[in-house]
C-alpha cells in the first residue's frame, strides 16, 4: 500500500512551515506541499499520485468542501472515496499555536494519520427488522406529527384528549396509565394500568354522573383517587370534587358507577399489555444515562420525530464492537462474577439474561465504548478505533524533544507531551469552535499544543490507554470529554479514572500526570487556564519517547486473551514504564484489573475457585492451592463463589508477585524448573488412597466432606478396615462393588 502526505497552508493564512511539515513526516512514499492544494496545487497532485501510484493518501484539510473536493479527486484517479484521509491543521493547531509548535505538531498528527491507516477495521453493519408501530404516551401533538408516517398509539396515561386541538384522526387512543415498559427496540411491550375495561362503548353516563375531574371523556377512563374514593378505601379530595358519594362511605357502590351499561367500570384496576416498536415516553425516567434505541425520554422536538422515523421499518448501522465471549469473566455455574461492562453500559444495550451470562444487543449500542473500556479480559472491544490503533497513534505522536526541533525554529516547541484522548462529538467541536474564534481580528488565544487522539466517548478511555501513552514517553494524559453536556455518562465522566490513573503513577514513581477536562464553548480561556495549571504541574518523563511500541499482551501460552485487552496492555505498558522509572511502592494502586488473592485457615481446598476462575489464575497442587498474580484480572468469581468465603481479593498490581521479580524455583522433579508467576495462597496436605497410594484429594477437603456426609454413609463397607474416605475414586468403587 502506497501513502502519500499533502501539506496545504489555506492561502498562507494556517501559520505552519510547510517544508518543516515535510520534513516532519515519516512513514511514507512522498511528501509535497502547496500554498493553495485545493485549488491551484490539484494539477501538481495529480501527477504525483500518478508518478508514485499512490493507494491513498492524507491531506491537511478542515473545511468540508475541501475534502468534498479531494474525495471526488480520489475517485477520478480510481480509488476509493476513503482513500483520502484528513488532519486538521488550522483550528487544531496553525490558528491556535505559534508557528514552530503548529509546524511540529502538524507534521506529528500527519504521521498518526498515516499510522492510523494501517490500522482502520474493515467496515461491519448490523441490523434489525422492525415494524411501524410507535407508542406515544400523554403527548397528542406528537402523535398526530407521526401519525403520517408511522402506526401511531396515543396511551393517556390519564390525559383528557377530549379538547385537544391535535389531529387524531389517524391515532389509535388507549386508556390506562403506564406501569411499566420493558422490551427493546422493535419489541417493547406497555403494561397500563385502567379503571375502565375494553367492554366500555362510550355512552357517557358514567362521565355525567360521576365526580369532576375524576372520568376523562375521551378515551373514558377513571382517576385511580376516584376509584379509590368510590370503594371506600381513600377520602374524598378535600374540595369534594373527587368521589364525594355518600354511598361510598355505606359501603354502597356510587351510582355514577352502577349506570354503566356493560360493567364496563373496575374500581380496583385491570391492567393489559401492549406492543410497539417504539416508544415516546416524555415523562419516564431514563434507565440508562444515556437512552435506549427506540425509547425516548424528556422533552420531545423535532429531533425526537426524526429520530423516530428514521427508525421506521428497521435499522443497519455499523457494527461498534467486537466480541469474545470465550473470555468474558462475566461468571458461571450460577455466580456474577465480573459485571464491569453491565454496569458501565449507558444505554441499556449490556444485559444479563441470566445471572451467569452477558448478551449485548448491537444494535442498541450507541458507540459510546464504555463497555470496552471496562473489560478487563478484551471480551469486548472498540473495532474503530481499535486498540492498536490507538496505540499507534500515540506512539506516532510522541517524539524525543529535540529530535527535529531544530527544523521548525526552536529546540522544543511542542513542549511537555501531552497526550489528549479528545471526544468526537462535543468536545471536538468545541476545539474546533475554539480555532475559529482565535482567527477574530482582535483574539488573541492560544492553547498547549496537546497531542489529540479521537475516540468516539471519553467513555472509551480507560486504565490501559493512559497507561500505555506513559510507557510511549507522554508526559501527561488528558481525557477530553464533553462533561455536563455528554449524552452518555454526564458530568466529570472520568473523576474516577483519573483519580486510580493519578495514585498508579504515583505509586510508580512518576507523580500524578492525568487530568480531565470539558471544554466549555463559551470558555475558552478557562479551558486554556486550566490546561496551562495542568501543564505546569508536569516534570518531564523519565521514558523517552519514540522508542516503544506495544504488542498489546502479555508473554503467556497459556493465556487465550485478544491482544490489546486492557489487563495484558496494561501490565506490558507497566513493565515498560519500571525500566525508566523507581515505584514509590511495591503494591501499585488505582489499577482495577489486577487482583491479589488473600486465602484464610478456613480453606478446605474444595476445587471450587479453580474450577470457576475464567483466566486460570488458580491451581491445585501437590496438595497446595497457588495463585498466578499475571493472569488474574480481579473479577472476584473465587472470592463470589468460595463455599468456605476463605478468599478476599484486592485490587492493586503487586509488582513482588510478578515472575520477573522473584527467585525461580527449583525443579518439579520432572527436571523442568516450575513457573516463577506462580505462588502458593494455601499449603495442604494430599490424602493418598490406602489401597493404591495415589494422592486424590486434600486432607481439608477429605475432611469437609467427611463430617458433612458421614453419617448418611457409614457401613457402606463394613469388612473394610477403613472408611469409604480414605479410598481414591476408582478404588471406592471397586470397594464397593467388588468387595
Amino acid at each position: 500500500m502506497k501513502t502519500g502526505a499533502f501539506v496545504c497552508s489555506c492561502g498562507e493564512t494556517c501559520d505552519v512551515d510547510l517544508e518543516g511539515v515535510r520534513e516532519g513526516v515519516e512513514g511514507v512514499d512522498v511528501v509535497a506541499s502547496s500554498r493553495l492544494l485545493c485549488e491551484d496545487g490539484l494539477a501538481a497532485m495529480e501527477q504525483v499520485v500518478e508518478e508514485y501510484e499512490l493507494d491513498q493518501f492524507v491531506v491537511t484539510a478542515s473545511e468540508s468542501r475541501c475534502k468534498r473536493k479531494f474525495r471526488e479527486f480520489a475517485v477520478e484517479k480510481g480509488l476509493h472515496p476513503e482513500a483520502a484521509a484528513f488532519v486538521d491543521h488550522r483550528e487544531g493547531a496553525g490558528w491556535v499555536h505559534d508557528e514552530p509548535a503548529a509546524t511540529e505538531k502538524t507534521a506529528r498528527l500527519l504521521n498518526a494519520r498515516r499510522a492510523a491507516l494501517d490500522e482502520e477495521a474493515v467496515s461491519r453493519s448490523v441490523s434489525r427488522e422492525a415494524g411501524n408501530s410507535v407508542a406515544v404516551v400523554g403527548d397528542a401533538e406528537t402523535a398526530a406529527a407521526l401519525a403520517d408516517t408511522a402506526d401511531v398509539t396515543l396511551v393517556a396515561d390519564g390525559r383528557e384528549f377530549a379538547d385537544t386541538d391535535a389531529d387524531l384522526d389517524g391515532v389509535t387512543v388507549e386508556r390506562g396509565r403506564v406501569v411499566g415498559v420493558e422490551g427493546r427496540y422493535g419489541d417493547f411491550e406497555i403494561a397500563l394500568e385502567a379503571h375502565v375495561t375494553e367492554d366500555c362503548i362510550g355512552c357517557m353516563e358514567c362521565v355525567r354522573k360521576g365526580p369532576d375531574d375524576g372520568v376523562t371523556r375521551f378515551p373514558v377512563d377513571i382517576s385511580p383517587e376516584a376509584a379509590a374514593a368510590a370503594t371506600g378505601d381513600s377520602p374524598a379530595g378535600e374540595d369534594g370534587a373527587v368521589g364525594d358519594d355518600p354511598t361510598a362511605a355505606d359501603g354502597g357502590t356510587p351510582e355514577w358507577v352502577e349506570c354503566c351499561p356493560t360493567d364496563a367500570i373496575e374500581l380496583g384496576g385491570v391492567e393489559r399489555t401492549i406492543a410497539a416498536d417504539q416508544v415516546v415516553h416524555p415523562g419516564a425516567d431514563r434507565e440508562t444515562r444515556g437512552g435506549r434505541v427506540g425509547f425516548y425520554t424528556g422533552p420531545v422536538d423535532a429531533a425526537t420525530v426524526a429520530a423516530v422515523e428514521d427508525l421506521l421499518g428497521g435499522v443497519e448501522k455499523p457494527k461498534h464492537l467486537d466480541l469474545d465471549m470465550d473470555v468474558c469473566a462475566s461468571g458461571e455455574s450460577s455466580q456474577m462474577g465480573c459485571n464491569e461492562c453491565v454496569e458501565a453500559c449507558p444505554h441499556g444495550a449490556v444485559e444479563r439474561p441470566r445471572i451467569d451470562e452477558v448478551e449485548f444487543d448491537e444494535v442498541a449500542c450507541q458507540d459510546c465504548g464504555a463497555c470496552t473500556s471496562a473489560c478487563p479480559t478484551g471480551a469486548t472491544k472498540l473495532r474503530e478505533p481499535s486498540n492498536r490503533r490507538v496505540a499507534r497513534e500515540v506512539e506516532a505522536l510522541l517524539e524525543e524533544p529535540d529530535s527535529g526541533g531544530w527544523l521548525f525554529g526552536g529546540s522544543d516547541p511542542i513542549g511537555e507531551q501531552v497526550v489528549a484522548f479528545v471526544c468526537s462529538e462535543r468536545a471536538r467541536r468545541t476545539l474546533r469552535q475554539y480555532g475559529r474564534d482565535a482567527t477574530v481580528e482582535g483574539a488573541e488565544f492560544e492553547y498547549h499544543p496537546i497531542l489529540p487522539v479521537s475516540v468516539p466517548c471519553a467513555d472509551a478511555v480507560g486504565e490501559a490507554h493512559a497507561m500505555h501513552a506513559l510507557a510511549a514517553g507522554a508526559d501527561g494524559v488528558a481525557v477530553v470529554g464533553c462533561g455536563g453536556d455528554c449524552r452518555h455518562s454526564g458530568p466529570d465522566p472520568k473523576a474516577e479514572l483519573v483519580a486510580r490513573l493519578n495514585r498508579a503513577s504515583a505509586d510508580l514513581g512518576l507523580g500524578e500526570r492525568a487530568t480531565f477536562l470539558a471544554p466549555d464553548p463559551d470558555d475558552a480561556a478557562g479551558f486554556a487556564e486550566s490546561l496551562d495549571e495542568f501543564v505546569d504541574g508536569l516534570d518531564e518523563s523519565p521514558i523517552p519517547a519514540g522508542e516503544y511500541e506495544a504488542t498489546g499482551g502479555i508473554d503467556d501460552e497459556g493465556r487465550p486473551n485478544p491482544e490489546f485487552d486492557s489487563h495484558g496492555w496494561t501490565l506490558e505498558s507497566v513493565r515498560a514504564i519500571l525500566d525508566h522509572a523507581d515505584p514509590e511502592r511495591e503494591v501499585i494502586r488505582g489499577l482495577k484489573d489486577f487482583g491479589r488473592m488473600a486465602v484464610s485457615d478456613d480453606c478446605a481446598l474444595t476445587p471450587t475457585c479453580t474450577n470457576l476462575c475464567p483466566t486460570d489464575a488458580i491451581r491445585r497442587r501437590e496438595g497446595n492451592l497457588e495463585f498466578n498474580h499475571e493472569r488474574c484480572v480481579n473479577c472476584g468469581l473465587c472470592e463470589e463463589g468460595c463455599p468456605e468465603t476463605a478468599i478476599e481479593m484486592r485490587d492493586g498490581l503487586d509488582l513482588s508477585l510478578l515472575p520477573e521479580n522473584r527467585e525461580r524455583p527449583p525443579d518439579d522433579g520432572d527436571g523442568r524448573p516450575d513457573d516463577p508467576a506462580w505462588t502458593t495462597v494455601m499449603e495442604g496436605e494430599m490424602r493418598e488412597c490406602v489401597r493404591c497410594g495415589k494422592p486424590f484429594t486434600s486432607e481439608a477437603s477429605a475432611e469437609k466432606i467427611e463430617g458433612e456426609v458421614g453419617g448418611m454413609v457409614a457401613g457402606l463397607a463394613p469388612d473394610s478396615d477403613h472408611s469409604v474416605f480414605e479410598y481414591c475414586g476408582d478404588c471406592r468403587a471397586r470397594l464397593l462393588f467388588e468387595g
